[in-house]
């Protein structure tokens, strides 16, 4: 069973997967609208940096940010002056890579669906004189709600899942950078396995239970899109 520094390594991950989840809609919504829209050339290269955490190792990724984060260069060094903080190895410091690391699983749902949804709709809004954040909100949300429910699951659960980029970046610092899957590697490498499979079977249950939530509004909306169109 768990003891306290595991309830305290919980703590820590639903905080950082609720953070990462809230910033991550703030500004992928834009970033997949842009990328839904433009016709640049230049559209592939962003799609691509977007789509690099899902192919570059996670160690690599927290090896590069944690050297932007350390004091010795510019942007950590000018972070650490401005808040008397230092970016490596603190809870902000996980939360800005949590964020980069997690990105495409947000953004690339969203992208998807509003490809998918094009601009009838909204141009018909137009003509009603309708403004563009108007018709953001008031028809393509409502039209791709099961898309954003979609995008934050998995941005939420692909934090929770996070290792190498937190073992990087944070360490595993109690209450500040340790989190579930860093206190399941503690337990293997110390060979307490009875702590592991609660921990490691807690992490599973959840992700079944997640996507099993996921699928099923996602066929709910579907369901509802079909009654709508023939009805």
């Amino acid at each position: 069973m768990a003891n306290y520094n595991e309830w305290l390594a919980l703590a820590t991950t639903l905080k950082l997967a609720t953070i990462t989840t809230i910033i991550l809609l703030i500004i992928g919504t834009p970033l997949a609208w842009y990328l839904s829209k433009i016709k640049s050339r230049f559209k592939v290269i962003l799609e691509a940096i977007v789509a690099l955490p899902l192919v570059l190792p996670p160690t690599v990724l927290g090896f590069y940010l944690l050297i932007l984060f350390s004091p010795t260069n510019p942007t950590g060094k000018f972070f650490k002056d401005l808040t008397g903080t230092s970016l490596a190895f603190s809870f902000t410091g996980i939360l800005i890579g949590s964020v980069i690391y997690s990105l495409p699983f947000v953004v690339q749902p969203l992208q998807k669906t509003f490809e998918q949804l094009g601009d009838n709709l909204s141009e018909a809004g137009a003509m009603l004189g309708a403004g563009p954040i108007d018709r953001f909100f008031h028809i393509v949300v409502p039209m791709t709600k099961a898309s954003f429910i979609t995008a934050a699951s998995l941005g939420f659960a692909h934090t929770v899942g996070e290792f190498g980029v937190i073992l990087m970046i944070g360490g595993n610092i109690p209450g500040e950078t340790r989190v579930l899957s860093i206190a399941l590697f503690d337990h293997v490498e110390a060979l307490n396995y009875s702590t592991a499979h609660w921990l490691a079977g807690s992490l599973m249950i959840g992700s079944v239970v997640l996507l099993a939530l996921i699928y099923l509004l996602n066929f709910r909306s579907e369901k509802a899109v079909n009654i709508r169109a023939n009805g």
